[in-house]
């Protein structure tokens, strides 16, 4: 994976060239399409899918008309705060802003323009939002954001490249990417010319060398994201002297059933539930996020832990199609009473938290529900999910050079782009990921529209 800076005579030429069809990709490419931009994207697998198939498909967004119906009072200024909070204030005051202000206008855009179902997840909190604003299709599950996706952008004409591996990138004495070559499954190459770039393939949590370099607490671990995350983006943006940032910034979730390798919703810890290792103590405040929760869990014996919880809590949880896949798995276990708990799951004792107060770890238990029995128990593992540093851009998703000034044609959103999370796991405000994807992709199909002179 280079850049070749030599003259070419592509097969082809796209006006608007997307790398990578995940959610970033597919709603740039709706997005250009609207202003009458000829869109080509580029995706590697025979399906798209992306780390968003993976996902619970949970966009953030402040202001929307499904928060007013469940008179939820929010705006992207609230949002900004959160989202800042949670980073440390170490997040580009400038993105933060375009995100927030725009996850709104982009979400109902989709539902108005596509005919996407947003709804809210209106009966339980995610750690670091002071309002319940994280919108979903009725599964809660990210492959259906997928499918959604790509059936708006066959409707809007947007031209989909499967099986196209971009092997190269060329670009003039300009840094202007003029081409790119892609792989054919069949062994056979293609040379594609473009105007407009845009990198939406996602970041480096599939490539163990660079998650080694940049995120050494979680070398080794599972990786809970797309295989084929490989880091090109970076790459390629480094080598046109594009500027990085919080390369070490990422997105962990320490609740993966193991060894099912399935996603348990945080659900069941913010509604009152808690954690435990395997020799049956508490290790941590597990209200701080289920980011950090990764390296808290992988910390423990074994790397392993157990999410204690109750059936009102589960009840909450079925509404996500990974906790009903775990039950249907057999990966979570049910008990009567905290003795018989105990027995299925084979640990020495079960500390149960306070039922009101702030314990040791400093989690709050005064407006937590007490569990009561039947009790559940699941085994999980701390995972990276996917990286959040990248290329730095601006609010209008361009690439910018260490000096600030943009590269010519090169724009990048979601995961090829820095995000708002700042340097460490525990910037990782829930929904952050999607948030980046889908505003910053609809930002970049904008602005690539625009560059070709169609607004």
């Amino acid at each position: 994976m280079s850049v070749l800076r030599e003259a070419v005579a592509p097969e082809f030429t796209a006006p608007v060239l997307i790398v990578g069809g995940g959610a970033a990709g597919l709603v740039a490419a709706l997005a250009a399409a609207e202003f009458g931009a000829e869109v080509v994207v580029l995706e590697r697998d025979a399906l798209p899918r992306g780390s968003t198939a993976l996902s619970a498909g949970l966009i953030p967004a402040a202001g929307t008309r499904w928060q007013a119906a469940c008179g939820i009072v929010d705006d992207p200024e609230t949002f900004a705060a959160d989202v800042q909070k949670k980073a440390g204030g170490a997040a580009d005051p400038r993105s933060v802003a375009a995100v927030t202000k725009g996850a709104a206008g982009t979400i109902e855009w989709l539902a108005d323009r596509h005919g996407l179902a947003f709804s809210l997840v209106d009966d339980f909190d995610y750690p670091g939002h002071r309002r319940r604003r994280m919108h979903g299709l009725p599964t809660r599950a990210g492959a259906e954001l997928m499918d959604a996706l790509l059936e708006a952008a066959q409707r809007a004409g947007v031209t989909l490249v499967t099986g196209a591996t971009v092997t190269h990138l060329h670009a003039d004495a300009s840094d202007a990417v003029r081409a790119a070559t892609i792989a054919r499954p069949d062994g056979s190459t293609e040379l594609v010319g473009c105007d407009v770039l845009i990198l939406a393939c996602s970041g480096y949590g599939g490539n163990p060398a660079l998650v080694a370099r940049h995120i050494p607490e979680l070398a080794g671990a599972v990786y809970f994201g797309h295989a084929g995350n490989r880091g090109d983006a970076l790459r390629w943006g480094e080598a046109l002297g594009a500027a990085t940032r919080h390369l070490s910034g990422h997105q962990g979730h320490g609740s993966v059933a193991h060894p099912a390798g399935i996603l348990v919703t945080w659900a069941v810890i913010m509604e009152g539930g808690f954690q435990v290792n395997q020799t049956g103590r508490r290790f941590w405040n597990e209200a701080s996020g289920y980011s950090e929760a990764a390296a808290a869990v992988l910390a423990q014996p074994s790397g392993v832990a157990w999410n204690i919880f109750d059936s009102r809590i589960a009840k909450v949880a079925r509404q996500f199609e990974d906790f009903r896949q775990a039950e249907a798995h057999g990966t979570i276990v049910a008990a009567e009473s905290w003795e018989e708990l105990t027995e299925r799951t084979g640990l020495p004792a079960i500390e149960r938290p306070p039922t009101t107060g702030t314990d040791a770890f400093g989690r709050d238990w005064s407006l937590t529900h007490r569990l009561v029995p039947p009790f559940h128990a699941v085994r999980v593992t701390g995972a990276l999910f996917h990286t959040q540093g990248g290329l730095v851009v601006d609010e209008a998703a361009r690439v910018l050079r260490p000096d600030g000034r943009p590269l010519p044609n090169l724009l990048a959103a979601g995961g090829a782009a820095c995000g708002v999370s700042g340097p460490s796991a525990s910037g990782y405000l829930s929904g952050n990921g999607l948030l980046t994807a889908v505003v910053l992709g609809r930002l970049a199909g904008q602005v690539a529209a625009s560059e070709h002179g169609m607004v």
